[in-house]
């Protein structure tokens, strides 16, 4: 069985649907970094996803050719995850999502080193034909946090966030969203498939 992230870590990737309080040690990541409305079709962020599905999978098939990876084993390539602020507000505006900054994300498995990473930009430019430069490997460690497993929309997640801060706050914490710690959100549902009632998406935010 290919190993699959969100259930050997299921800490990170599978919260009860109530807060809780979580340590995120350092991770490496694909990473594309863009700006705009995540619903817009031709925007940056639908851009970003397709660059780092783009690098995930040649990093994942790598098996198949002459590029060898040290300690590669079989895996599911993780869920899709994104940082997101907006400059001068604590917190998110959902009404203003034209005003988003994100960074876009993909776990990777710890033995990809920053040389394979750039062994699969190059394969993947040269293969597919696309400019992946905007992609980057970034090692991200992001600390204490409160958490919870969000089950709609996302123009619902307002509600969660509130109930996660007040058990930080009860739990002797302070939110700390900082221009270095984010929003996070972790995708577990594909929304060209689901509908947003039943949307799963992890909320996480920095706290100290």
């Amino acid at each position: 069985m290919p190993f699959d992230y969100k259930k050997e870590y299921k800490e990170f990737y599978m919260p009860p649907k109530k807060p809780s309080i979580v340590e995120v040690p350092a991770m490496n990541y694909i990473a594309v970094r863009g700006k705009g409305d995540p619903n817009d079709e031709n925007g940056e962020y639908k851009a970003s996803i397709g660059l780092l599905y783009g690098i995930a999978f040649t990093i994942k098939m790598s098996k198949m050719g002459d590029h060898k990876i040290d300690g590669y084993f079989e895996y599911v390539v993780p869920p899709l995850e994104g940082f997101w602020w907006q400059e001068g507000v604590a917190g998110i505006d959902y009404a203003h999502k034209e005003n988003f900054n994100f960074i876009s994300l993909i776990r990777l498995p710890d033995f990809v080193t920053k040389a394979d990473f750039d062994w699969a930009v190059a394969e993947a430019t040269k293969k597919k034909k696309t400019d992946f430069s905007k992609v980057e490997f970034l090692t991200y460690n992001e600390g204490l946090c409160v958490q919870c497993m969000h089950i709609g929309s996302y123009d619902d997640e307002p509600v969660t966030i509130a109930a996660m801060h007040e058990y930080a706050t009860k739990n002797g914490y302070e939110l700390d969203i900082t221009d270095t710690r984010y929003h996070h959100e972790i995708y577990l549902s594909d929304p060209r498939k689901c509908a947003p009632s039943r949307l799963k998406t992890v909320v996480r935010h920095p706290i100290k």
